[in-house]
């Protein structure tokens, strides 16, 4: 089935349903939702636009984002959404490789092609072609479309190389949409989605399942990320969920603490795409509330791996609750999950080893890359590439990136372990722990830290709590660690700096 049916489904319902905002002004109901993007599925169609051609989207955050989405699923085309913060260049080997019809901006964006000379037709939703598709005569329904066919094509963020395109099904969105359900949080009509991160990531990912309940949809009218907005839409809306990096959640209780803001209004928050260090969930917690639900996928299963439900980040009486809160929760309904040692073969509880993955959630492969599909994908299973290991009750600590591990004089060393234990110190802001090639160990363990601690008092706190040889050789107080669009930490460019 077409994931595009279930706004087709809300709007022969309770069509005048609110669907669409910018900031607190009403766009759409869900009925006119479904007039606009049916409207522009016919003009896709028009253009030649087929069953499984790809249709890209370099877009800010705003309700054209959704309405546009839609539009290449009702016309039977797959989407290729584009992080709005990409260069150019970037963009460019994205529309050559995935060898997009056209491609959707934002007003603006459109110069950052022109300027690399992109050969993909252009549209802008402030172009008169834009406003020829919203008034063409609509599409009665979604074109159908078989489970298994391409719906999204999600390229990866590339801090090794070019980004790869991961296949996402109709399946697999909708696998995800309803583990939503049993393994994440309740949403339901009364609702709304508030898009403060990238719609082409983690947070547009979560669209559909709104849809489903018919909830509100609110892109800022910053069309990105600010604290001050968020809570002011929070408490404006009144029952408001939004997905989030570690970071932003960070940044969020930060400015939260120094206004005097309680957040009123925000439901839950959906955090994912990087470590939360225990500290940070715990000052979030402690000011916010019980409003904090954390997942863990990539995009070769996106947003759909484990889960660690909100009654289970506030709990403090568990005799684990530490160790929980610093790991990523339980696998979701709709896979399955095993730790495997460097050949795949499965592992005994309590082991460290690879996290695998299986189950309707996870990727067919990689577009038009048969070699990366075949290391990805070994007998069904998705090697993920993170570490990590698995208690007695299924619950799932994750470490590192396979290629994060330190290796200094024969003995595993993950850098969460060190990075956790630093960021006791009330000076340190941010953190970073990689390996520096050493001659006699193959490497040893540096910090680069944001704030002003000590480095005697950072020595002294890890030998209070690691071993010896896990402590940092070395600090490098920096004003920011590098991070890629989606607020990872570039732990590659860190490496290069030391001449790794």
């Amino acid at each position: 089935m077409n994931i595009a049916h279930w706004l087709y489904r809300q709007s022969q319902g309770d069509g005048s349903r609110p669907a669409l905002y910018l900031g607190q002004e009403l766009v759409a109901d869900y009925r006119s939702f479904h007039q606009q993007a049916a409207a522009l599925a016919g003009w896709l169609q028009a253009q030649g636009v087929g069953p499984g051609d790809r249709v890209a989207l370099f877009m800010k955050n705003c309700p054209d984002y959704l309405i546009t989405l839609y539009g290449i699923w009702y016309a039977g085309a797959a989407a290729v959404p584009i992080n709005a913060k990409l260069h150019g260049r970037e963009v460019q080997f994205i529309l050559q490789d995935a060898g997009a019809r056209m491609v959707f901006v934002s007003p603006g964006l459109d110069g950052a092609l022109a300027a690399v000379g992109v050969e993909t037709r252009v549209v802008s939703t402030a172009a008169q072609a834009y406003d020829a598709a919203m008034a063409f005569a609509p599409v009665e329904a979604p074109l159908a479309r078989d489970a298994q066919d391409l719906a999204w094509l999600f390229y990866t963020s590339g801090t090794t190389g070019q980004p790869k395109g991961v296949q996402i099904t109709h399946r697999m969105l909708m696998a995800v949409s309803l583990s939503y359900f049993s393994d994440v949080d309740v949403a339901t009509g009364a609702d709304q989605i508030l898009y403060a991160a990238p719609m082409s990531h983690g947070a547009g990912l979560y669209n559909m399942l709104h849809v489903l309940v018919g909830a509100a949809h609110v892109c800022p009218v910053s069309g990105g990320f600010d604290e001050g907005e968020i809570f002011d839409l929070a408490q404006h809306f009144g029952s408001v969920q939004m997905f989030a990096a570690p970071t932003m959640v960070t940044r969020m209780t930060a400015v939260a603490k120094a206004q005097g803001r309680s957040g009123a209004g925000l439901r839950s928050v959906i955090y994912a795409g990087g470590p939360m260090y225990l500290a940070d969930i715990i000052e979030a917690e402690a000011h916010f509330g019980p409003i904090f639900i954390q997942i863990y996928g990539q995009g070769e299963c996106p947003m759909g791996i484990t889960s660690l439900k909100r009654e289970e980040v506030c709990d403090r009486n568990h005799p684990d609750w530490k160790s929980r809160l610093t790991g990523v929760g339980r696998a979701q309904s709709g896979v399955e999950l095993r730790i495997g040692d460097s050949a795949g073969n499965p592992l005994p509880v309590g082991e460290m080893g690879e996290i695998m993955v299986r189950g309707d959630a996870v990727m067919p492969g990689y577009w038009n890359n048969p070699k990366a599909t075949a290391q990805t994908l070994k007998g069904g299973w998705l090697r993920t590439g993170d570490m990590g290991v698995l208690d007695a009750a299924g619950y799932l600590t994750l470490q590192d990136r396979s290629k994060d591990l330190i290796i200094s004089g024969g003995s595993n060393i993950y850098p969460r372990e060190v990075e956790e234990v630093l960021l006791m110190h009330p000076q340190v802001r941010e953190v970073s722990v990689v390996g520096r090639p050493h001659g006699d160990w193959g490497e040893e363990v540096v910090a680069f830290v944001v704030g002003q601690a000590p480095e005697a008092e950072l020595d002294a706190l890890c030998r209070d709590h690691i071993a010896r040889f896990k402590c940092p050789k070395a600090y490098f107080q920096v004003k920011a660690l590098p991070k890629n669009n989606y607020g990872k930490v570039l732990k590659t460019e860190l490496r290069a700096q030391l001449g790794g």
